[in-house]
Parts: structure tokens; sequence; C-alpha cells
């Protein structure tokens, strides 16, 4: 089989494909990923193919700002995001993606949750896709915005938008929302905090009980929020708190946060599951991927939103009591707050280690491939 997986450009869309497109490639099928350039040194680390195609997140940004006539591009703004994520993308990506995947002939198209591009192949191609969520899954109310920015860029093109005929969930069902009822082709996926190239196909295990006498947090804004001016004073409120491994993100370095830091661990771009292997908390901005991978760790969580579906992630470990959220404009000290309730309180590490024994019992990304293979057949 030929499996085509897609992905707007940006970490925390592509790696929770990755355990997915792993399972396909060592199955012996042949695989490859549609992305933007930039992403090729991770794919070949990985032994995937990639399909270069289509701009930066930069660009989109950018171009995505012009047209909805904004001044910022990253302001919260869904009509900059629904440019974005599908006119603009569409746009600039759609011819490119056409030509590059009729040369590798899928059989099904694997697109992550917001993007547009792998469904638009699908219908020029007429072959069926699945569309992968990372996370809890996104209200109507915004996801319309988005499809119907879609909807035009595909009419132009005398293309419809078509249904998925597969929805793989990594999400475990104590994070949905209220009400929530399963979408029709659902295939519950055992989410994973991202290992690398490395990795295996074998379940979560929690963390375990250390000996340490002070807490350690791992501090991580993600591959994008972690600008140094918004985590310095986080770090400075933690410090009295616990020890603190603090991720710098894409483009930042240790230097970048100043003086009188020997006491904190900075790592540059690191596997999560790497820093989840030695801590007791993640505080963090609630990006689908790490809210997924630290819960599959049994880990409690203090969740510091900053834009995108991460209040949506806020909002279901708070009401989930798997941590708390601490939500803008609150300051460095509710979070430090925050921090001392979740350490304190043995209900929220309980209920994160049952959650991690939900995720585990979930199916591997293997009996998924194979579920999606003989489907196919």
């Amino acid at each position: 089989m030929r499996i085509l997986f897609s992905s707007t450009p940006a970490h925390g869309h592509l790696m929770p494909l990755l355990p997915l497109a792993r399972a396909f490639r060592d199955r012996g099928d042949d695989v490859a990923v549609l992305t933007s350039p930039a992403f090729q040194p991770m794919l070949d680390a990985e032994r995937l193919p990639l399909l270069a195609v289509g701009p930066e997140m930069p660009i989109l940004l950018a171009e995505g700002a012009r047209r909805a006539g904004v001044d910022d591009p990253t302001a919260p703004s869904p009509a900059v995001a629904a440019e974005v994520f599908a006119g603009a993308r569409i746009d600039l990506s759609a011819a490119a993606a056409i030509a590059a995947a009729r040369e590798f002939r899928p059989d099904v198209i694997v697109a992550e949750a917001t993007d547009y591009v792998g469904p638009f192949v699908a219908a020029a191609l007429e072959v069926p896709y699945a569309k992968h969520a990372f996370g809890p899954m996104v209200p109507a109310e915004f996801t319309d915005v988005f499809d119907a920015v879609a909807e035009r860029a595909y009419k132009d093109r005398g293309l419809a938008l078509p249904t998925p005929a597969w929805y793989v969930d990594p999400c475990p069902e104590i994070l949905q929302g209220p009400g929530w009822q399963p979408p029709q082709g659902r295939l519950p996926l055992r989410a994973e905090a991202h290992q690398g190239p490395l990795a295996t196909d074998g379940p979560a295990t929690p963390a375990g009980p250390d000996v340490r006498t002070r807490p350690k947090a791992l501090l991580s804004f993600g591959t994008h929020f972690a600008a140094p001016a918004l985590l310095r004073p986080i770090i400075d409120a933690l410090a009295p708190l616990a020890d603190l491994v603090v991720t710098l993100g894409l483009t930042a370095t240790a230097a970048d946060y100043g003086d009188g830091l020997e006491h904190v661990e900075f790592v540059g771009f690191t596997p999560l599951a790497e820093l989840l292997a030695d801590v007791d908390l993640v505080v963090t901005h609630g990006g689908a991927g790490t809210t997924l991978g630290t819960l599959s760790q049994g880990l409690p969580m203090v969740v510091v939103p900053q834009g995108a579906d991460q209040f949506l992630q806020a909002g279901a470990v708070a009401a989930a009591r798997l941590g708390t959220a601490v939500l803008p404009p609150a300051g460095p000290e509710a979070v430090a707050q925050a921090v001392t309730e979740v350490l304190g309180n043995a209900e929220y590490r309980d209920n994160a280690r049952r959650t991690a024994e939900q995720i585990a019992a979930m199916p591997s990304p293997r009996e998924v491939a194979e579920q999606l293979a003989a489907a196919l057949a």
C-alpha cells in the first residue's frame, strides 16, 4: 500500500502523525509525508520520504494577515487562522501538492485535523482520506470558519471538501467535552510523547516514584511559544518550588534568558519522552501533543495557554482534574500558586496515572495501521 501523510508546516501538527507513519513504514508500506521543505532533516531521521510542498509557517502567517487586513499575524483572529490553514495554504500549495501526489500515487491520505491540502489532494485524485486528530474534538463554531474558507477554495478549483472515511483519534475520552459523541469512522489511537526516530510501538509507561528531596518540573511552551520574555518571570516564580528543566524552543539560547539561572537546566529541541522520564510535573502552554504526551506518562500539569487550541486543552485538563489551568491575564504568581496546588494534592497525580492507563489500553499505531490496511484491501 501507498500511504501519504499531509500536515500543516508546524511541529505540533506534524509530530502526532509520526507514530502511525512509522507503523505503516514498518509494515513495509510505501509512506511519504507532504509538508514544507523545512521538515526535511526531521523526516530524513525518521526514514520517511518528504514531498516538499508549500511555504513555511511565517509566510502563511504574513499572507493570512494580509488577506484578513490584520497588522499582527500572531494576534488571535479567526479570519487570519482560517486563511493560514485553509485559504492561503491551499492557494499557495495546491498545484504543487497535486503534482507531487500524482507522482506518488497514494491509496489513502492521512491528514492532520487542521490540514486542508491533504483532503484537497484526496478530492482531486479521488482517493479516500483519514482525518488524524491531535487533541480533543474542536467545537464546530471554530472548525466551521475554516471549512467555509476551504470550501470556497475547493469550489474555485471544481472540487468539493470531502468527508473523511476515518477519524483517527488519539484523545482519551476523559478529555472530551460534555456531550461528546464519537465521530463516524472513529479509530482510537494510543497517544504517546514524541520519541524521536528510534521510537518503538510499546505502550506508554507512567512515571514511577523517585527519591528526590525537591520536586522537579518541566517548563515547556513548545517550539513556537517559548519566548524568554514570557518564560523568565515564570522561571523566577517557580525556582523556590521545584528544580526546573526548561525547553528553549527552536530559536532561543540559554543566554537569552539572562543571568542568575545556573540552577536551571535548559535543553534544546529534545523528544518529549526523554524530558518526561524524570519529572513530577509539567508546566506547559497546552499544545495537544505536549498535553497527551504528558498524560500518557501519568504526569499532572499546569496549563498556561497562549493561543489556538491550547485553551481547549487547558479547559479539558482542569475539568478532568488532571491539573490546573492559568488563564491570561494571570501572571507568574498565579502559575506558582497552581504548581503548589498540583504538587500538594495527590488527586491530580492519581487522576493523571489513571488517564495513562486509559491511554495505554487504546490501540497501538501498529494496530491502527492494520485496521486501515484491512479496510482498504
